[in-house]
């Protein structure tokens, strides 16, 4: 599963495998891999309530999230420039494969806060997981709809995909939600369009000319850029957001448990003030700096220098100025999963965004602009 999943995450009996990061024994302290939400872990009562595990560790405090290195900018980034420490806070970064396996384990109790895709927070809120989501760090979803090299002179509209096979990381997932809602929007029937499950590396596909066009990432997309490829729609620019999603998309985030509101809220205030200098640090910092604060397994073997282009490119589109939620940004995720079927009915956004979290906190509500 890639870090988009959507696929529900409302019960605390599902289990998730562990990933396969190795973090060096040096950064234990700050930042682990979860191992894996067992059974019997995840059923697991914390002394009656989980607000015993937070008054035990008093502020450090567990965030999990998927390992997707755009995703996990702002976080790095935010420890890094030692943010979190100035609110008193000690964050343990955990990371999961996927971001339903994250809410997994939010929901189950391993972690105090999960950060994922507003998609996945909406499709567990819709499956009665009993979370909230607080603040947001990313505004745009990390997806570009790009066409093989081969059809790069015959489908250069997206209402072109009509008759073609078109790749997804997998059914249900917010990439294939966000593409059936481009399809609505061009006016083509889903019907008439192939879709080929092909988890979250569309790249070679695409290259060789195996599906027509795909749901892709970076730096897949710049790859496939320079192979010859088209970019259709990319929703990682601003612009194309605009265009084609009505502004900006919800994507990454924070949620926290309902019934640990009260006993967390001055811990999320300062979480949210040192996640807002992040965002912050990330728009005026060197794309060296970034780099460098990222952890080394996760772009082991990568190229760094391509790495510094895609953010220098993206991160003035992707990364909001302030951690605040913007209702608008959220409901347009909603529409994309009900044009897509993917929610049978609108759920209450009022309830599933806790806005006076970042209302009661000084400095992190400023508006979230172009």
């Amino acid at each position: 599963m890639g870090c988009c999943d959507t696929l529900p995450a409302s019960t605390a009996a599902q289990t998730t495998e562990p990933t396969t990061t190795t973090i060096t024994p040096d950064a234990l302290r700050r930042r682990t891999v979860l191992k894996g939400m067992l059974a019997g872990m995840v059923g697991l009562s914390l002394g009656g309530s989980s607000l015993g595990f937070a008054q035990r560790r008093g502020d450090r405090i567990r965030l999990a999230f998927c390992s997707q290195l755009l995703c996990v900018v702002p976080y790095e980034f935010t420890q890094a420039q030692g943010f979190f420490e100035d609110e008193g806070l000690d964050v343990e970064l955990v990371y999961t494969r996927g971001g339903n396996a994250a809410m997994q384990a939010l929901v189950g109790g391993a972690v105090d806060y999960a950060a994922t895709s507003f998609d996945v927070a909406l499709q567990a809120f819709a499956n009665n997981a009993d979370i909230r989501r607080f603040a947001t760090t990313g505004r745009l979803p990390l997806f570009a709809l790009a066409v093989a090299p081969k059809n790069a002179d015959t489908i250069t509209e997206v209402s072109d995909l009509a008759g073609t096979t078109v790749g997804v990381s997998a059914l249900g997932n917010a990439d294939h939600a966000m593409l059936l809602y481009l399809l609505a929007q061009a006016g083509v029937d889903a019907n008439s369009v192939r879709f080929a499950t092909l988890g979250p590396n569309l790249y070679d596909a695409l290259r060789i000319g195996q599906i027509d066009a795909g749901m892709v990432q970076e730096p897949a997309l710049s790859l496939l850029a320079d192979q010859g490829g088209r970019e259709l729609v990319n929703a990682m620019k601003i612009e194309d957001a605009e265009r084609y999603l009505g502004g900006a998309y919800e994507f990454m985030g924070v949620a926290y448990r309902t019934e640990e509101r009260e006993e967390r809220l001055e811990q999320m205030q300062a979480l949210a003030r040192a996640l807002s200098g992040g965002l912050r640090a990330v728009k005026a910092a060197s794309t060296r700096e970034i780099v460098d604060a990222l952890p080394s397994e996760l772009i082991a073997g990568g190229d760094t220098a391509q790495l510094e282009t895609i953010l220098e490119t993206y991160r003035g589109s992707l990364y909001p100025d302030t951690v605040a939620i913007d209702y608008d940004t959220c409901d347009r995720v909603q529409q994309a999963h009900l044009t897509a079927g993917i929610l049978d009915a609108p759920i209450d956004l009022d309830t599933l965004l806790d806005e006076e979290v970042i209302g009661q906190t000084e400095g992190v509500g400023e508006s979230v602009g172009g």
